[in-house]
């Protein structure tokens, strides 16, 4: 699996291209912004499927520019409604303009297991940050969003965190990444 890594926006995000050499198609893991930065770190390959770990606006924003069609866009089912409303995608909060993304094709849930663009992908629920915080294992890798940071963890004083369940999800989360040696990508490096 080839693994890319872009910085987008103004907050900093981290949005991650993963891809198959020998396929035509890719996987865009919370795009952030910057749709054309994004596209061009696809190397001309489609996009099958965005996958979003949380609904916040700094995660989502570019994700209606990257819709082609056939392209699915997924996050947990308790974050769908974050995606269309600016209040509670924080982007208000954060001084506008207002994010909103595209109705998702498909709401996810723990434990689901997928395969897009030839990749293993496992759901896993990881509530705190937001109530439909979720993290992808693809590959043996673990994409984390804001659950877990290299050296900290997701804010819980938005709309919907939830400090004691984010704690709950680290608990699972690190064993994952300590004692099995998994390696794993935030959604910012600070």
């Amino acid at each position: 699996m080839i693994i890319t890594e872009l910085t987008v926006g103004r907050v900093a995000t981290c949005c991650y291209v993963l891809a198959k050499e020998d396929r035509d198609d890719c996987i865009v893991i919370d795009p952030g912004d910057e749709a054309e930065r994004i596209r061009k770190a696809a190397g001309g390959k489609r996009i099958a499927a965005i996958l979003l770990t949380h609904g916040h606006f700094d995660h989502i924003a570019a994700a209606g520019a990257l819709m082609d069609e056939g392209t699915r866009l997924m996050v947990h089912e308790l974050d769908a409604p974050l995606l269309s409303d600016p209040e509670r995608n924080v982007s208000l909060l954060f001084g506008g303009p207002a994010v909103t993304a595209p109705k998702p094709t498909d709401l996810l849930h723990e434990g689901q297991e997928l395969t897009e663009a030839g990749l293993g992908i496992r759901v896993l629920h990881t509530p705190g940050h937001t109530p439909g915080g979720a993290c992808f294992l693809i590959e043996g890798h673990l994409f984390t969003g804001d659950t877990m940071f290299e050296h900290g963890w997701g804010r819980t004083d938005f709309p919907g965190g939830d400090e004691h369940a984010l704690f709950v999800s680290l608990r699972r989360l690190i064993p994952m990444v300590r004692d099995q040696q998994i390696p794993f990508h935030p959604g910012h490096d600070a």
